[in-house]
């Protein structure tokens, strides 16, 4: 079994995180942090393959998707439902759900391209600036005409 490279950092974080809750906290905070941890490895390793599966033209989106996405969510809901009827920690339960973002985060900051101190920059007072939009990461589409004028039929050329 192959992992990929978020997975290990999250493992890495996990077993560290397990080892400070013991020794930090109690053994029932640790056992419900390793409880969240293997519920959010499994579900982690389930939606990323799903999801290169569905790129990969594997997996037809749709309905199937659909089906797989809320199976998954419903076993991580019964996990979790279970761990706490069992007396874990809520704390160390969401913690343990929650260490993926940060091997995430870890791993794309790791991955990021090189910065290019030849790529051309705008200067910050530039107009051109309003014309990105920083969410979509694309330039703004132009407002569509509204004048009257915009509604009348063009005379072809």
């Amino acid at each position: 079994m192959t992992f990929d490279p978020i997975e290990r950092w999250n493992l890495t974080l996990c077993a560290g995180a397990i080892a400070a809750g013991l020794a930090l906290v109690s053994p029932l905070f640790a056992w419900s942090l390793a409880a969240g941890a293997a519920l959010e490895a499994v579900n982690f390793r389930g939606l990323r393959g799903a999801a290169q599966a569905l790129f990969e033209g594997q997996l037809p989106g749709g309905r199937r998707w659909t089906a797989a996405f809320g199976a998954r969510f419903a076993l991580l809901s019964l996990g979790i439902g279970v761990a706490i009827h069992v007396g874990a920690h809520p704390v160390g339960l969401v913690i343990g759900l929650s260490l993926v973002m940060p091997a995430a985060i870890i791993e794309a900051w790791r991955t990021r391209p090189e910065i290019d101190p030849e790529a051309p920059a705008l200067a910050p007072d530039d107009d051109r600036w309003d014309l990105w939009n920083p969410w979509l990461a694309r330039e703004i589409e132009p407002p569509e005409e509204t004048s009257p004028e915009a509604a009348l039929p063009r005379e072809p050329r």
